[in-house]
């Protein structure tokens, strides 16, 4: 039987949805590196050509899985803060929570999304600046809310503040993926004097 006879039907659509999923499969199992799209054709049982219908090359394909890391983690922060239920300061508490354990059990992702293999070789696409580059100001915007509510002080000016505090949650998922002087049994400790450092009770 002729090959091509051998691969599986998609509709266009489709096609993307599953090459994106099987390739962070992909990446989770072996690494940014041993992502190809040749790799990726074969996993999901498409011709090699396939892939390049939807991403023109490597880079392209690993931009759109961060972009969908982005979108993932902007949905989880609104779920959280949405929750109205819960005191400011125990919806900060679980923002930080998530952001360490998301980054945790995702390094590879973590580190696609705000690491060097996009950002230092700028070679970022448009559709993932514009969901990337919104992820810090929606920090500040939180931030300013947080002094608003009086659980941050107020006297700090919004983007330095910003700044220093996803400094320190960034630091730490880094400390956790690195395996430098944290492991994750540390991660409720860790969070709770994140918590304590930068809320103030009202």
């Amino acid at each position: 039987m002729k090959e091509q006879n051998t691969k599986r039907a998609y509709h266009h659509g489709d096609l993307r949805v599953t090459l994106l999923e099987a390739a962070k499969a992909l990446m989770a199992e072996a690494g940014i590196e041993g992502l190809s799209l040749r790799k990726l054709a074969d996993k999901v049982g498409v011709s090699r050509t396939a892939p390049y219908h939807h991403f023109k090359d490597k880079n392209e394909l690993l931009c759109a899985i961060a972009a969908e890391g982005f979108e993932h983690w902007h949905t989880l922060a609104d779920e959280i803060l949405a929750k109205t239920h819960l005191s400011p300061k125990a919806r900060y508490r679980e923002f930080v929570y998530e952001y360490i354990r998301y980054a945790s059990e995702n390094p590879e992702m973590y580190d696609l999304m705000f690491g060097r293999t996009i950002w230092k070789q700028n070679t970022a696409t448009d559709a993932l600046k514009n969901v990337a580059f919104p992820s810090f100001q929606y920090q500040v915007t939180m931030t300013k809310k947080w002094q608003e509510q009086g659980i941050m002080p107020k006297e700090e000016d919004p983007l330095r503040l910003a700044q220093v505090t996803w400094g320190t949650i960034h630091g730490i998922a880094r400390l956790l993926i690195d395996g430098i002087y944290a492991d994750t049994s540390h991660i409720d400790e860790m969070c709770e004097t994140v918590v304590n450092l930068f809320i103030q009770d009202k």
